[in-house]
């Protein structure tokens, strides 16, 4: 592959959409019938070689495409399950809804200190964590708790299982954020 190609093809492939000839034979610094030239060689190439790709013509512009034949396995790839990162504010959001449940989106700001809309939506996106009703008080706050794929993914049958923090950790938890309240006091 020569320079020329190379370029038309990073161009096709970053732009996404399709791309008019007469920017291509700009960038190529080429007249555009040289520039078409050099375009549908490629296509013929692509179509040729046994590959993923192809480029089209679309109304004097070109696009980098996937080959039909290859849906079947971008089908595949997206039907995998995507891997989900649990960050230190998910878990913690995760923490309190697995071990005050049903819990208020208010109480776990309570607790927390900190808005944690984006969390909870982010768990429940997850299905670690789920609307279980909504209390009976005023504005009636939706309640939330752990789900069937929450116990599956920590290996427990049920929330009873959830390792129980020994006091002196209870105590030490206690002494943390009493120290990040004063700390966020002063600020």
């Amino acid at each position: 592959m020569d320079k020329k190609e190379a370029i038309i093809e990073a161009v096709l492939f970053t732009m996404g959409d399709s791309v008019p000839l007469e920017k291509i034979a700009a960038v190529l610094e080429l007249g555009k019938e040289e520039t078409q030239f050099i375009i549908r060689q490629m296509m013929l190439r692509y179509e040729e070689e046994d590959r993923g790709i192809k480029i089209i013509e679309l109304d004097g512009a070109y696009q980098m495409c996937t080959k039909k034949e290859m849906y079947e396995y971008l089908i595949r790839i997206a039907k995998q399950p995507k891997k989900q990162v649990l960050t230190d504010v998910l878990l913690e959001t995760l923490s309190i809804i697995a071990y005050k449940q049903p819990i208020t989106k208010m109480e776990i700001e309570k607790i927390r200190g900190v808005s944690s809309d984006h969390a909870v939506n982010k768990l429940v996106d997850y299905n670690l964590v789920c609307e279980l009703g909504r209390l009976d008080a005023p504005g009636r706050p939706l309640l939330f708790g752990t789900t069937e794929d929450f116990l599956r993914c920590f290996g427990v049958n049920s929330i009873d299982e959830l390792p129980q923090p020994l006091p002196e950790q209870v105590e030490e938890f206690r002494h943390e954020a009493e120290e990040e309240m004063e700390i966020r006091m002063k600020v």
